[in-house]
């Protein structure tokens, strides 16, 4: 967070705490000629340590306090609020350090965490503006108000003043007495983590965050300077949440390995561990003196302690579910489940809530149009690393079904939605951070998201989610596991629709094998995977093999699921697309070329699977050679789909190229060539210009042209 070099003597990465905050002044260069003001408990010198000479990323906010404690200024109160070591001290202490240095003020600094160091701090404020001995007995022994008497003597003050209200995370006792007031004579500067504004009427607010990445990685730089290179150090810095406090510990850490030192990629990959935490905290170990207190792991349970003694024993139970969950943006809605009721009750939600966003232990974000909270990655892992073992299944088992909740039951056809998107890292935080009993059903609503996220096109980020939480859940259930091969074959899916072909064989080969060998050919998980891999195979010109694992995917679907589920009509709409034309027609007797009515009575005219089910029938009618009722059902199906979907979406590009293909055979060749044209577009800025899919558009377009 800071840095600097003025040619004087070195402080190494050093952290303050005075109950309650922490504060840091990390790889400080400090003057040394300076007479020191006061003595260690005086009300003229931080109560921090020396300050720092500059900050890393908070020139802006340095610049609005400078210009606001002008000498011609007064009356203003300004509120540094935010995290725990985030660093809101130390941005006051270098405005304190700056202010009487160069500007000729007096500064005035009192700890506010409690209300004896309050009440105490400011009859020494009053003491250093002039009140006699006198007048402090009477204030002391109760016989005047001492708020009134401080403020006289502020208001009084021959010289302009900045005070300093540090570590006021408890707002209320400055309403107690009427302590915190404006003076014409000087402007007050508060360091807080309660962010509502309600505690702080009249004040500028000024929140106080993780730093850019480059300046973290310049923290660590700058500690560690030895330990790796700038892109190692901003890797890093990532994985502590660019949090001041965290940056500092890990620096100072990084700095005192003599026998072995550490480089930044081998202090990376142990973060990643349980033992995260614990590692971020042993950079206190060298800080002289340093108090038990100033550590990441308990910078935050400061905070849940007072919930507890202020009876709010719901919000500790709040951010531990959160813990839970990834440091991402989480829907506000999960909260909103009778769900939570199994961890803290769904009326105290809200007050729950509340408290963390007051106490800067989360924050209110919109992302993808969405509402949501989201938490610090350190807070959350430190969080989790303290949760009582006796806690943890119920917390794990509401997480699940908080996240099941949100995630389709039956993930259908549709458009792209960036709202499940972010569900994705809290399933993947999920399997991260349960135990076995919990692991399947989170590894199962993991792979039912990624088949939500292929059904609207992203398939990438299907594959992504289905490849990593099948890693993770493998670890917990083993490689045969029913839920592990079900994500590995949804994995698989996902890498045809991407053009990865082989790639897709290979994996969905495996799978399914393992599947038959466990569960038998006619299980509905081999049948799955068996039906992503003939769509393989005929991509890859293997039609027959196609077609005869097409056929054992109908009977073993018909079999376990009866005619009329909408994956057995689904497999058997696939025969339409890729049986023969001599073979369509007596398939089943010809009542394959019945199928869209008998999809349309079992699931309704709107239904994907009879949508589905009427476009590949169209194709059928195509080879048969009956275009006018090809091209006039293919014309149905692509005005329905664009109402459903969107003119983007794989599907409704697949129906238009039939449809040029219809077009040309009845002799529209024009019209033919320029919906190719639009299709090929689309599909290279989609799938990109070297995908199958477009290549083979782009070849049909090209043969389009040339007549043949």
């Amino acid at each position: 967070m800071t840095g600097g070099t003025d040619g004087h003597a070195e402080d190494q990465g050093r952290v303050y705490q005075s109950r309650g905050d922490q504060h840091i002044t990390e790889h400080h260069h400090y003057g040394g000629d300076r007479p020191q003001r006061g003595g260690p408990d005086s009300v003229r010198r931080p109560a921090v340590g020396r300050c720092p000479v500059a900050l890393r990323d908070r020139g802006e906010v340095m610049e609005r306090l400078r210009a606001s404690v002008g000498a011609e200024c007064g009356g203003q109160v300004y509120v540094l609020h935010g995290m725990g070591g985030s660093g809101k001290t130390a941005v006051a202490c270098a405005l304190f350090d700056e202010i009487t240095r160069a500007r000729g003020r007096v500064g005035l600094w009192v700890n506010a965490a409690d209300r004896a160091s309050l009440r105490a701090g400011m009859l020494a404020v009053a003491a250093d503006r002039g009140a006699s001995d006198g007048e402090l007995l009477a204030a002391r022994n109760g016989l005047r108000p001492a708020a009134d008497l401080v403020w006289n003597h502020l208001d009084h003050s021959a010289e302009p003043w900045l005070l300093v209200l540090d570590n006021t995370d408890e707002p209320e006792i400055l309403r107690d007495g009427d302590w915190l007031r404006s003076s014409p004579r000087g402007t007050v500067l508060v360091t807080t983590r309660r962010a509502g504004p309600r505690w702080w009427p009249g004040a500028e607010l000024q929140h106080i965050g993780v730093l850019p990445r480059e300046d973290a990685a310049l923290v660590l730089r700058d500690l560690a300077p030895h330990s790796g290179t700038a892109e190692q150090a901003a890797r890093v810095a990532d994985r502590l949440g660019r949090l001041p406090l965290a940056l500092t510990l890990a620096g100072g850490f990084l700095s005192h390995q003599v026998i072995d030192p550490w480089t930044l990629d081998a202090y990376g990959d142990r973060l990643d561990g349980d033992e995260g935490v614990r590692l971020i905290d042993r950079g206190a170990e060298t800080l002289s003196g340093a108090d038990p207190r100033q550590l990441v792991g308990r910078t935050w349970q400061l905070t849940l302690d007072a919930f507890d003694a202020r009876g709010l024993k719901e919000a500790p139970a709040l951010l531990r579910l959160l813990a839970r969950f990834a440091a991402e943006p989480l829907p506000l809605a999960l909260l909103n489940h009778a769900g939570v009721g199994a961890v803290l009750p769904r009326a105290r939600t809200e007050t729950a809530l509340r408290a963390l966003l007051d106490q800067s232990l989360s924050e209110l974000v919109d992302a993808a149009g969405t509402r949501c909270v989201q938490s610090h990655g350190i807070l959350l892992d430190s969080v989790a690393a303290a949760t009582p073992a006796d806690l943890v299944p119920a917390l794990d088992t509401t997480a699940v079904h908080l996240l099941d909740a949100a995630v389709p039951a039956v993930p259908d056809a549709g458009p792209h939605d960036p709202r499940l998107r972010l569900l994705v890292p809290h399933a993947l935080a999920l399997l991260r951070r349960t135990g076995v009993p919990s692991a399947a059903d989170a590894l199962s609503l993991a792979t039912r998201l990624a088949v939500a996220l292929h059904r609207t096109g992203d398939y990438l980020s299907a594959r992504e989610t289905a490849r990593t939480a099948a890693d993770l859940g493998q670890r917990l259930l083993g490689a045969e596991h029913r839920a592990v091969l079900a994500a590995r074959s949804r994995a698989g899916r996902a890498l045809f629709r991407l053009g990865r072909y082989a790639e897709a064989e290979e994996l969905l080969r495996a799978v399914r094998e393992a599947q038959e060998r466990l569960f038998g050919a006619d299980d509905p998980d081999t049948t799955d995977t068996g039906y992503g891999l003939q769509l393989v195979l005929a991509n890859l010109g293997r039609r027959g093999e196609a077609v005869a694992l097409l056929r054992e995917t109908v009977a073993g679907r018909r079999s376990a699921l009866g005619p009329a589920h909408p994956l057995t009509l689904r497999a058997r709409a696939g025969l339409l697309e890729m049986l023969p034309a001599v073979e369509v027609a007596t398939e089943e007797g010809g009542a394959l070329l019945a199928l869209p009515s008998e999809c349309e009575r079992y699931l309704g005219p709107d239904h994907t699977v009879t949508l589905g089910a009427r476009h590949n029938h169209a194709w059928a009618l195509y080879l048969l050679g009956r275009f006018d009722e090809a091209d006039d059902e293919i014309r149905h199906v692509v005005d329905a789909y664009v109402r459903r979907f969107g003119p983007e979406y794989p599907v409704v590009l697949a129906a238009r190229q039939l449809l040029s293909r219809t077009r040309v055979a009845l002799g529209y060749v024009e019209e033919g060539v320029a919906l190719m044209t639009d299709v090929v577009e689309r599909r290279a800025r989609g799938l990109g210009p070297e995908h199958p899919f477009t290549l083979a558009g782009r070849s049909l377009l090209d043969a389009y042209r040339s007549g043949r």
